[in-house]
């Protein structure tokens, strides 16, 4: 083994500020980092998956939203994540770029609204003890999204 690299990383461990479920596109990361930071959050356990909350709100699969509902209990396990952070972007491979919305951008931004409330729902029925907010980042911007409680909460 060759040591490629030196870095002095904390050994303790540590209580995570939110968990944040987001896409891997990488046009969207500096963005993402600089608002997490901007906002408090010093510790985050980001969970990056095609398409972000979609594994969530609309997967492929069941083995999509099991695979994220576990990477959030893990992380409420093992750093005491209270909070947890969704962000959709603008123009998302997975759900077919803002080509699938005709162009029309406020379409899209409504349809991720939508997808992230979906999403909630299915982190709050899993762990109805967390605090959910859901955002959208933009080209120019992140933008929170407000999210109704169901009437059932």
């Amino acid at each position: 083994m060759t040591k490629r690299f030196h870095f002095d990383s904390p050994t303790e461990v540590y209580r995570a500020d939110a968990a944040v479920v987001w896409c891997f596109d990488d046009r969207f990361t500096l963005a993402v980092e600089k608002f997490l930071k901007r906002t408090g959050i010093a510790r985050a356990d980001s969970v990056r998956v095609a398409g972000g909350a979609k594994s969530l709100a609309s997967p492929n699969n069941e083995s999509e939203r099991t695979f994220v509902l576990d990477q959030l209990r893990l992380s409420r396990q093992l750093h005491a994540t209270e909070r947890v952070m969704l962000i959709a972007h603008r123009d998302c491979g997975t759900y077919g770029g803002l080509a699938r919305f005709k162009g029309d951008a406020d379409a899209e931004t409504q349809y991720h609204a939508e997808e992230l409330a979906r999403a909630v729902e299915a982190i709050r029925a899993a762990f109805p003890e967390v605090t959910v907010a859901c955002f959208f980042a933009d080209f120019d911007g992140v933008w929170e999204i407000e999210v109704a409680r169901s009437t059932a909460d």
